[in-house]
Formats: C-alpha cells, structure tokens, sequence
C-alpha cells in the first residue's frame, strides 16, 4: 500500500460527495484471477454470454482499453431497498426492484468523477469509466483496491455493505497510490453454496452459470431447460438466495438513492395480458426492460407453473394464443406443471 496523496484523497472525497459508499485504487496492471476467468470461459460456464469472450486481450492488458492507464478507481454504491415488501406471490433480485436502471444512475456520478478526476491532473490526462460493461474483471480489480473480497458464491461482499452494492470502475493515465487489497473473510462458512436451488455453485469461488437462476431468467435468451424450470420456484428476474444467506449482511442498510427503493407491481396472471406497449411503458428505464416481453412473461409463465395455483390456468390458457412462440410453449408448460401438480 502505498502512502495516500492529495490527489487520491481528493478524489475520494469527491466520490462521496457524488453519492458512493465505497471507494478505492489499484494499479492498471494485469487482474490477478485472470487464468481462471479463462479457465472458465474455455469451459463454456458462461452460456450463451458471448460478450464475456469478446476482448480477451483488452481483459487481459489494460493499456487496450485505455493507453496509459496507470491506475483505476474503483467505486461502490448500496442499492438496497428498504421498507416491506409489496404484498406479491413473486421474486425480483433486490437491485431491479426500483424504478431506474443502476447503469443509468452510476453511469451519471461516474461520468462526473471522471471530468473531476482530469481537472487535477495536466492537460493530457484521460480517463474512461465502466459499469460493468467493459472489457475489465471489476470482481477482481475492486478486491485489489480494497473495497471488498469475493465471496465463495463469485459475488464481492464488503465488510461495510454486505452483498448489496453495484461496482463502477474509472481508469486514468494519473499515476495514483493504490490502496492494500482487500483480504478474503469467508473462512469456513459455505452457506451460499448450500443455499443455491440449482447448485450452480459447483465448488468455492466457482459459478456454472448455465444453472444460475439469474442467467436462465436474464441472460438466456430463449428457452429455459425443462428440467430447470421448477427449480426457478417463484423467481422472475434474477435470484438472491446466495447474497441473502451471507453472514456479512448484518452490517448492510437501506440505500438512500430514493430510485432503488421497492414500488408495487401487479399479480402475475396480470402481466400475461400486457402488450409490448404496456410493458415498455411500466418496465422502460428499469433493469427488467432488457429482457423483453418475450422474455419476461417466459419467466412469468414459469413462476406461475411452480404456483400450482388453477386460478391461473384462464390467464395462462389465454396466453397459448400470445404473438411470441417463446411465451406460448412455456405457458403450455405451465398449465401442464398446475393440471398434473395443482396446490392441494
């Protein structure tokens, strides 16, 4: 670790006052966990995310992302909601229960850290910031610089937050101290790995993402396996069983950002008659707007088969006549799940 300077200081000072909880640096030079990140690819763990292929040599050297990187700063801001939740018989991931993207809102206080960032530097200095979307391993670069440790389910747990944080990440050509790493507290405890429905958690530090509830219900585009749809239970975006679970939770709170906050939402048989122009309306600007319709009432489809409920099955009958195949076949999936296993 290197002695803080005015600079560093200063910098951190402005990402607090711009909103972030947490904040930290580390050098440019390469991710430390890079050899398993490709290990894991090489594995084909990561589905159909393609885009985590792509780039293989910016993730590698971070001079391709931006020449003359000499150090990244790394940020972190709570987004967890407070208050009860809504009266639903459904499950939404914790950071898409709000009313705005968190790429929206972070991209914002980034976007200003970055020009305050080149203001105290000489006239050449450049920076380039990400929220998860570029070419870099966050996971790893923000243990680097302190700011928390990745946890046994791949996810970083701060000793500050909990799980409940999103990571933005800005690199610049300032030669900045780096702050000491972050070191790993999970010792002995593998609830998250208990805790996983689908044990997509095949050993500590390890992911299979091909068998993440939040990949099959975000990321997969197109069918859903059937041998996985009722291990999906009642999850319609995403899934939070392995952060919920973690110990370091004790020290998380509610987040202040007023759009990260819960808001209500209609039953589930309700969404199966929705257009495309009532689910741009009520989903644009939230994370659940890039699924899609097709494949948000694929998800709803699922969590109401898992339901037993036959007062779904008029809703679900009807959705047999939906414009997208995708939302026909796992209606009829559905009706099939509640005929033959209704609630008693």
């Amino acid at each position: 670790m290197s002695k803080p300077s005015a600079l560093s200081i200063a910098i951190k000072q402005q990402a607090h006052t711009l909103g972030f909880d947490l904040v930290g640096i580390t050098t440019a030079s390469p991710p430390p966990h890079l050899p398993a990140f490709q290990d894991w690819l090489a594995t084909g763990q990561h589905g159909e995310m393609a885009y985590l292929a792509k780039r293989a040599e910016d993730r590698a050297d971070l001079q391709r992302v931006l020449p003359g990187a000499r150090s990244i700063i790394v940020t972190g801001l709570n987004y967890l909601p407070g208050g009860e939740s809504p009266p639903q018989n459904y499950r939404i991931a914790r950071y898409a229960q709000g009313t705005r993207d968190y790429h929206d809102i972070i991209s914002a206080k980034l976007q200003q850290l970055a020009a305050f960032t080149q203001t105290l530097g000489h006239p050449g200095t450049q920076t380039r910031w990400y929220v998860d979307t570029g070419p870099i391993l966050e996971r790893d670069l923000a243990q680097r610089a302190g700011i928390g440790f990745i946890g046994k389910h791949t996810n970083l747990i701060s000793r500050r937050l909990g799980n409940w944080f999103f990571l933005g990440e800005i690199l610049t050509t300032l030669d900045l101290p780096a702050d000491a790493p972050e070191k790993e507290y999970c010792g002995t405890c593998t609830r998250c790995i208990t805790a996983c429905p689908t044990r997509a958690i095949t050993a500590p530090y390890r992911l299979d993402a091909r068998l993440c509830i939040s990949y099959l219900t975000i990321e997969l585009k197109g069918s859903i396996p059937v041998e996985l749809r009722p291990l999906i239970g009642d999850r319609i975006f995403g899934c939070d069983d392995c952060l919920e679970v973690c110990p370091w939770n004790r020290f998380a709170r509610q987040s202040p950002v007023k759009e990260f906050q819960k808001r209500a939402l209609p039953p589930l048989t309700e969404f199966l008659t929705w257009d495309e122009t009532k689910f741009r309306d009520f989903f644009r600007d939230t994370p659940m707007y890039r699924l899609k319709r097709r494949g948000f009432l694929r998800n709803v489809c699922v969590a109401l088969g898992n339901s037993g409920d036959k007062s779904a099955l008029p809703a679900l009958k009807q959705a047999l006549a939906d414009p997208e195949p995708l939302v026909r076949e796992h209606a009829a999936w559905a009706i099939g799940q509640i005929e033959n296993h209704p609630v008693k």
